[in-house]
């Protein structure tokens, strides 16, 4: 059995056509290989990204809290000074008042004002401290929300924040 010249060119056609449709295949799998590889190192990069956006931010967030914690923490020890100082009688609250002259009586005895300083009433010295630990709290929450919209929400991604140094008094 002897093989024809137009048979041996078939087959071997046939195995050339075998051999391109074969290493088509695998080249054709290894571009999917690189493109799903590509799209793999593109995703962790940006997932790498994220998570150190968000670290930033959270580590600025806590900057923010630790300072203002700390502002209010001062705030509160110096009013609970100012109010043991008071109760001891160290300091005095005064109160910014003017007084109307004394009228004298219809009857001519002559009156004398009243010529202390005007302070507040024992009751109200709560109160006032009350005011004073409520506005300091206030003030450190908005100074502290402002900080934040600065130096977390309004930056722009991937740059580094900068402290915010002049904040209003």
């Amino acid at each position: 059995m002897t093989i024809g010249p137009l048979q041996l060119l078939l087959r071997t056609l046939f195995f050339g056509l075998v051999i391109w449709l074969a290493v088509d295949w695998a080249l054709d799998q290894y571009e999917t290989a690189i493109r799903e590889r590509d799209s793999a190192i593109t995703e962790r990069d940006g997932l790498r990204d994220a998570a150190r956006i968000s670290g930033e931010m959270l580590a600025a967030r806590d900057a923010i809290d630790l300072k203002r914690t700390e502002e209010l923490n001062l705030a509160s020890a110096q009013n609970a000074a100012l109010q043991r100082d008071v109760d001891d009688g160290l300091k005095r609250l005064s109160v910014r008042a003017t007084c109307k002259p004394a009228v004298p009586a219809p009857t001519g005895a002559a009156g004398v004002a009243d010529a202390a300083t005007p302070e507040l009433a024992a009751d109200a010295r709560q109160d006032y401290f009350t005011l004073r630990s409520q506005l300091a709290l206030s003030k450190q929450m908005i100074l502290g929300l402002q900080d934040h919209i600065r130096q977390v929400c309004m930056r722009a991604p991937g740059t580094t924040a900068t402290p915010q140094t002049d904040t209003p008094k």
